[in-house]
């Protein structure tokens, strides 16, 4: 089940949060001759919300978090 929080955000702002989490001091690079994608993904999420369901972890924690338990389950790797 692919659910969303009603909350759009871009590839550039992604790569952005996760560079930041994971302390990553390279460059972003985005090839802008390359078509964008679709141009939204936003999924509609008023019938979840309508059986009560609502998103608990924000994406920065969410993304912190599995960092975190990757970091912590893969050393052996």
């Amino acid at each position: 089940m692919n659910v969303g929080v009603g909350e759009d955000v871009t590839i550039r702002e992604l790569a952005e949060l996760i560079a930041g989490i994971v302390d990553y001091r390279g460059q972003l690079l985005f090839d802008s001759t390359k078509p964008d994608g679709t141009p939204r993904k936003l999924l509609d999420v008023s019938r979840i919300h309508s059986l009560g369901w609502r998103a608990r972890i924000p994406l920065p924690e969410g993304i912190r978090q599995t960092y975190a338990w990757y970091l912590e389950h893969a050393s052996g790797t």
